[in-house]
């Protein structure tokens, strides 16, 4: 990502229009990040469930740590099963939809990796890693995973929609996110959000001549 921290040069100082511009992008990043999609069903989660019940009851949401308690006793089946079934790619996938669901990303990465080293085509699950790449931070490693589910399915609508909202918000690449999102509708015309995303293509569409890496490290999360 650039550097937010540098300068631009005196010849590239930023025009009151150009500032406005991103300023409008930044709010627009906002609303699309809540809008991740899962690459596959996650299994019951009662420890995400528990949260979010939580959160709409007015209650505190519970810290990570207290996730990571009730992931790890929600998985314990889970893993005393794949200690006797270590290459069941489905039994790790689900673990680490379990970590996931209760934001423990480098957990969930780790299954996810060893569920693709034996099912490396299963374009769901290396969705969800992606999208655990980017929540971890890690906008390059998201991208490169997005566009590997895209080589199993190219028309796979969760991983065109999750690669355009990180070439939008990690990279401010206006028009590569377009270019997915385009995709997207192209070959699923019967998108179950089409409507909000032709929305959000319509606002993205009105900051294209932005270069792409434009302060994107200072990009809201």
């Amino acid at each position: 990502m650039a550097d937010s921290s540098k300068k631009p040069a005196t010849g590239e100082q930023w025009t009151s229009l150009q500032a406005y511009a991103l300023a409008v992008v930044c709010l627009l990043i906002g609303v699309a990040a809540g809008w991740f999609v899962r690459g596959s069903q996650s299994p019951s989660a009662p420890a995400a469930e528990t949260a979010n019940a939580t959160a709409l009851s007015g209650g505190t949401q519970p810290r990570l740590e207290q996730m990571k308690r009730m992931a790890d006793k929600q998985a314990e089946p889970l893993l005393t099963q794949v200690k006797t079934d270590p290459n069941n790619a489905e039994l790790l996938a689900n673990i680490g939809n379990i970590y996931y669901d209760t934001h423990q990303f480098q957990a969930a990465i780790d299954y996810y990796q060893r569920a693709l080293q034996i099912k490396p085509d299963n374009a769901s699950v290396r969705t969800d890693m992606g999208t655990a790449y980017w929540y971890s931070d890690n906008a390059d490693a998201a991208i490169a995973e997005f566009k590997r589910a895209l080589v199993s399915e190219p028309n796979k609508p969760h991983a065109l929609f999750n690669l355009g909202i990180v070439l939008w918000q990690g990279k401010v690449d206006v028009d590569g996110a377009l270019s997915a999102w385009q995709k997207l509708l192209d070959t699923n015309p019967n998108y179950e959000n089409k409507g909000k995303l032709l929305d959000l293509m319509a606002q993205v569409k009105k900051h294209s001549g932005i270069k792409p890496g434009t302060q994107a490290k200072a990009l809201p999360q």
